[in-house]
């Protein structure tokens, strides 16, 4: 009898380790935003603090009144080659300016967490660091990363679908490293990410995720589509067919702050196509060298090879004419019909990245 009962406690032992085990398996893999801000804390503990701005403001204000910004934050100069080194002091100048609005200071600032190491991207052999800012160009700025890291010899070489397969494309994450070596990194790399203007990259996000859909992600239209549409849709009567999500849907979801938050740790990850710049890359936490305009790349990623010192050694992919226009006639075309009181609130959601990096308010679409 007591050995009987002796190998029924240790059998029992063995079904609470067991289960022990799968509970943190499960808690791994299915962890949602909020849960990645769970390491929020330890992170800010760990890493000694990184300078907001590599340049010191006063330097920039002096350069700045010398040479006169010879460009906008949104369409480049007609017929002219500008000093592009001065149109990246002006634009650190006012990513550093926004950052220290305390107005705007909610809308700026992240936590140094993991969802945003994740986001960057690491070239050790050229001290390279690349955030990732969907809906901007970046695959072609990864294959350069690519490239870079010997996976390839040219950018032309590359497989379409191993760019974005991040388990052969030789491309570590910054979250992937120890807590020193992120900090080494972060503090001594050359750093770029790329934007462009907020409410255009919402509309491409929209059409690439839930209209065209070119990488055949199906829970785009079957999980995040429907969720949507029954929370955000005034009419319910289409609400389970196949018309799928209206653009105006996508509108109150991402102006809605507490119900898009809600939706949000359901979709994980996935939402990463609409977060904005400062939730992805955190300009006003980390020391960035460069910030490319989408609008002015045919300037910006000449130069950003050159800042880098990687010029000589691989070349940007060959842009098509008039792709990188800001396309007023197409905002207003999405933007038609949606309520001013809709526009509004998608504006105050994305406020802080019209502020970081000089777009212009969108006017024709608030008043």
């Amino acid at each position: 009898m007591m050995r009987r009962h002796w190998l029924l406690v240790g059998a029992c032992g063995w079904v609470l380790l067991v289960l022990m085990f799968v509970s943190k398996f499960i808690n791994f893999t299915f962890r949602t935003p909020d849960e990645y801000r769970g390491r929020d804390e330890a992170l800010n503990l760990t890493f000694p603090s990184v300078n907001t701005a590599k340049v010191q403001p006063e330097l920039l204000a002096q350069k700045a009144e010398m040479h006169p910004s010879p460009v906008s934050s949104d369409s480049p100069p007609e017929g002219e080659s500008p000093d592009w080194e001065v149109v990246t002091m002006h634009r650190l100048q006012l990513l550093t300016s926004v950052c220290r609005n305390s107005s705007l200071w909610d809308l700026t600032h992240t936590s140094m967490r993991k969802f945003v190491l994740d986001r960057i991207f690491v070239c050790d052999k050229h001290k390279i660091l690349f955030c990732q800012t969907p809906k901007v160009g970046n695959t072609q700025w990864k294959k350069v990363l690519i490239v870079l890291n010997g996976k390839f010899s040219k950018v032309e070489d590359i497989p379409e679908n191993m760019v974005h397969d991040h388990e052969r494309n030789g491309l570590p994450r910054l979250s992937s490293m120890s807590d020193f070596e992120i900090n080494e990194r972060l503090n001594k790399y050359f750093k770029f990410f790329i934007v462009r203007d907020p409410f255009e990259r919402l509309i491409s996000a929209f059409k690439d995720k839930f209209v065209q859909n070119p990488r055949f992600e199906p829970w785009y239209k079957h999980s995040i589509a429907p969720a949507i549409v029954r929370k955000y849709r005034k009419s319910h009567r289409d609400a389970n067919h196949s018309v799928g999500l209206h653009f105006e849907d996508f509108v109150r979801y991402l102006g809605d702050e507490p119900g898009r938050q809600y939706l949000d740790r359901q979709f994980g990850d996935h939402i990463i196509h609409w977060l904005t710049y400062a939730e992805l890359c955190a300009p006003c936490n980390i020391s960035y060298d460069v910030v490319g305009h989408h609008e002015t790349l045919e300037h910006d990623a000449p130069y950003i090879l050159r800042a880098a010192g990687i010029s000589g050694l691989v070349a940007y992919p060959s842009i098509p004419p008039g792709i990188t226009r800001y396309n007023r006639t197409k905002v207003e075309g999405y933007f038609s019909g949606i309520s001013k009181r809709d526009v509004r609130r998608l504006y105050a959601r994305y406020q802080g990245d019209f502020s970081l990096f000089g777009y212009h308010r969108p006017d024709f679409l608030l008043d």
